[in-house]
């Protein structure tokens, strides 16, 4: 048989930097959590899920690393922040238990779900998929990766952003709704979880607009700070 050839370069998985090593965690899908605070699902206007957790998810080519420059996207007039506690899968997890699930934690870190909000509550209100306001290039901002050892607990570790230096959000892992082992064991009975999978565990209160200029940081105790500068539009 003739040899097969690619009819354009096919794009490779990004990488994470890893804390304290030389290593870079691949990153194969990302999963987002709705709704996960209290008080950021009453400031959007809508009810905790306490049944069950819900996802959307981010192509893995949207990751921006912490640090970057990124253009004001097209399409929105409502460009938001979301800050956000990011799990990284290390171990295969399938139809887990919750002490499955923490067993298979490689590691944490911050990280930023950037959301054309009009566009999510216009799909919202038509009852659409989200995909527009979440879902498009250089959506996914995350800083290096703290393997789990070396971080600890999760519970009551600080979690905040500012803009231009004003704090917007400010709250505690211990007030996420749903914990990150609940999380891990809920969403292994849908999926075939694996090394390469983050999970961005849901934003607390404070999200708001951010237009070109902004610069934003963010940071939860124990893992190194995330950045982004919004540039100007395309």
């Amino acid at each position: 048989m003739p040899e097969t050839k690619h009819l354009f370069a096919a794009l490779s998985f990004p990488t994470v930097p890893v804390n304290g090593t030389d290593d870079v965690y691949p990153v194969h899908r990302i999963f987002c959590v709705g709704r996960n605070y209290a008080e950021h699902a009453k400031e959007m206007g809508v009810e905790v899920d306490r049944e069950a957790p819900f996802y959307f998810l981010k192509n893995p080519l949207s990751l921006v690393q912490s640090g970057e420059t990124v253009a004001y996207p097209s399409g929105t007039e409502n460009y938001h922040y979301e800050m956000e506690f990011v799990v990284a899968v290390g171990k295969p997890l399938f139809k887990a238990s919750k002490d499955e699930a923490a067993d298979a934690v490689f590691g944490y870190a911050c990280g930023l779900d950037m959301t054309r909000r009009d566009l999510q509550l216009k799909a919202r209100g038509s009852g659409r998929p989200w995909d527009l306001g979440k879902d498009f290039e250089r959506s996914a901002v995350i800083a290096p990766i703290a393997p789990a050892a070396g971080f600890g607990a999760v519970g009551s570790q600080r979690i905040w952003l500012d803009v231009d230096g004003v704090r917007k959000q400010d709250a505690h892992l211990s007030d996420l709704i749903w914990s990150v082992t609940e999380l891990l064991a809920h969403l292994s009975h849908y999926y075939h979880l694996a090394p390469g999978d983050l999970i961005y565990t849901g934003t607390p209160a404070g999200v708001g607009p951010v237009v070109p200029g902004h610069v934003i940081t963010g940071g939860i105790d124990g893992l190194d700070p995330v950045k982004l500068t919004i540039g100007a539009a395309e």
